[in-house]
């Protein structure tokens, strides 16, 4: 069942790290996407402190719904 969002906003839910790399990189292939996404993550040291204190885990294979807030706080949404 596809998500509906009248508002046109991206959901905050859990996605896939891949899946959510795409929506940031929608035009280059996944392993670019993900190699970018993860550097402006790291790159941003407030987000990095604040995703570690939300229990970030950075061998999970998913961002879970308050990880996924946060992203869209600081990198804005896709």
């Amino acid at each position: 069942m596809k998500e509906e969002n009248l508002d046109g906003k991206v959901p905050v839910r859990a996605y896939t790290k891949a899946d959510l790399a795409m929506l940031y990189n929608p035009g280059v292939c996944i392993t670019t996407a993900l190699q970018l996404l993860r550097r402006w993550i790291y790159a941003n040291k407030q987000l990095m402190a604040e995703l570690q204190e939300a229990g970030y885990n950075k061998n999970r294979h998913s961002y879970m719904p308050l990880e996924v807030k946060l992203i869209f706080k600081y990198l804005g949404e896709p």
